[in-house]
């Protein structure tokens, strides 16, 4: 089991110029399904912009993020996608996931689009919510390689990076592969 930090030793956020599969693996362990989304089908795209914490010398906590275009009721704009987010077990339960994607939100906020969604599993739905999420009740589609359509079998959660702007209605359709 982790040591609990020590206050002399806050953990911050910082920004990775890059993260791989050895990476993710230093923060949720070596596996086929570090995600528990195998089952989904899905595949997925990688994301541009990283932010880790990390905790006596090792990665305990990751958000990526990826600019994304998307229809929102027939009209075009773009998100900013959230994803890869990742905390070590050992270290759940201390706030990180909080850390990391707060992080990477004041990030995408520098990023133009008005706001960030991300797709997670239903068990995540109420982490997301106390970190400020909303889940959306519109079938979100997404593209998958060859071209295919593909309803998102994911929770499907924004939030706004700008104020209190608020979500447009209709379908949604993601331009890309998820993130």
């Amino acid at each position: 089991m982790a040591e609990n930090p020590s206050p002399s030793a806050p953990l911050t956020v910082v920004r990775l110029a890059r993260y791989t599969t050895a990476d993710q693996g230093e923060i949720l362990g070596a596996g086929d399904d570090p995600f528990g989304v195998a089952w989904t089908g899905l595949t997925w795209l990688p994301k541009e912009h990283h932010f880790g914490i990390r905790h006596d010398g090792r990665l305990v906590a990751h958000a990526g993020l990826l600019r994304l275009p998307v229809s929102i009721g027939g009209t075009g704009t773009e998100v900013v996608g959230v994803g890869g987010v990742a905390v070590a077990p050992g270290m759940q339960g201390r706030g990180l996931a909080r850390l990391v994607v707060a992080a990477a939100l004041e990030h995408a906020r520098t990023m133009g689009p008005r706001h960030a969604l991300l797709f997670c599993r239903p068990a995540l739905v109420s982490l997301y919510q106390r970190l400020g999420w909303h889940p959306l009740d519109e079938e979100v589609l997404v593209e998958q390689p060859g071209g295919r359509l593909t309803a998102m079998p994911l929770r499907t959660m924004v939030t706004p990076l700008h104020g209190d702007v608020r979500w447009p209605l209709g379908p949604v359709r993601l331009f890309s592969l998820p993130m």
